[in-house]
């Protein structure tokens, strides 16, 4: 079973990322100097949009060049017209940002442009692959070998450490995010940090040695006491946050009574398949909530909600 890729928050990422290329030196300097090269610029982890009409991600290289030299540099690919997109990370100062220019500039973290739909659904699959890289890039400047500080190569997408030859890779952890279903109902949970009234599909990294289907059913029996049975995949969801990839699923429930682990949630409880629609809707009687659209919680319950039980598939 999928879904649209667009229609999930950072899954439409139009870039051909090129990744053939990114030990050629040349290729990408030239790309890098072409007039229709464009930049995102982070401070941290933090993206600069300009404001104008609207807000804008994309800086020319000459507006790049006015905040100075980055601390990291990563190619992000190629659009269909062949020119080349980067991403720039700066530790910046805010009183000074922008103004050798003139431009307006908002810092406005990642979660909010998605939540206010800020941009377009293709570059926000774009800002979330490049502030998951420079992420990666502040986390990781040290060799975890030998602990010597690494270097950047291969236009950003790999460390090298020169005292001991280890090469050092972006990682991404697989984390399961399950609905769990009971014929007309789902069970759904509250972390403490959650909005208040908002509750959300359970979820849990995957561990080593472990399938991801093995991890819906562990995670689910650990933080509500609840086993599944049967597990279907939904679809996934790159989540910058700082690097995960959500594995979306549907889980048969076995059983229904509920202990919660209150280590882990503040609450867990069934929901009917009318209070689900109605918390999508923003209309639940005691105010509940759901996720918003772009994340993949909210496709899970829609899903349930248009569909019913037959979303396991039988």
């Amino acid at each position: 079973m999928t879904t649209s890729p667009a229609s999930i928050g950072f899954n439409y990422n139009p870039l051909d990322r090129r990744s053939e290329k990114r030990d050629d030196h040349a290729f990408i300097e030239r790309l890098r100097s072409d007039p229709r090269a464009r930049f995102l610029i982070f401070d941290l982890d933090i993206p600069l949009l300009k404001r104008g009409n609207g807000h804008d991600v994309w800086f020319l290289e000459s507006e790049a060049a006015t905040f100075g030299q980055p601390i990291h540099s990563i190619f992000l690919g190629q659009e269909s017209d062949g020119s080349g997109r980067f991403a720039l990370g700066f530790t910046l100062d805010l009183e000074q940002e922008g103004k050798p220019q003139g431009m307006l500039c908002d810092r406005i973290d990642l979660r909010s442009i998605a939540l206010q739909g800020l941009v377009d659904p293709g570059v926000l699959g774009i800002l979330g692959q490049a502030k998951s890289m420079l992420d990666w890039h502040r986390r990781h400047g040290f060799c975890a070998n030998c602990g010597s500080a690494s270097r950047a190569s291969m236009a950003g997408w790999r460390r090298v450490c020169d005292v001991c030859g280890a090469s050092h890779f972006p990682r991404v952890d697989p984390v399961v995010i399950m609905l769990v279903i009971d014929g007309e109902r789902c069970l759904l949970g509250r972390q403490r940090h959650f909005t208040q009234g908002m509750y959300s599909a359970l979820a849990g990294f995957v561990e080593p040695g472990e399938t991801a289907e093995d991890a819906v059913r562990r995670e689910v029996f650990e933080e509500a006491r609840v086993t599944c049975g049967q597990v279907v995949y939904y679809a996934s969801q790159p989540w910058p946050f700082p690097s995960s990839l959500m594995v979306g699923y549907f889980a048969q429930a076995s059983d229904a009574e509920i202990v919660v682990d209150t280590a882990e949630l503040e609450d867990a409880r069934w929901f009917s398949r009318s209070e689900a629609s109605a918390m999508l809707a923003g209309t639940h009687a005691s105010g509940l909530t759901a996720p918003k659209p772009f994340a993949i919680a909210h496709h899970l319950l829609q899903a349930y909600v248009a569909r019913g039980a037959s979303v396991l598939g039988s």
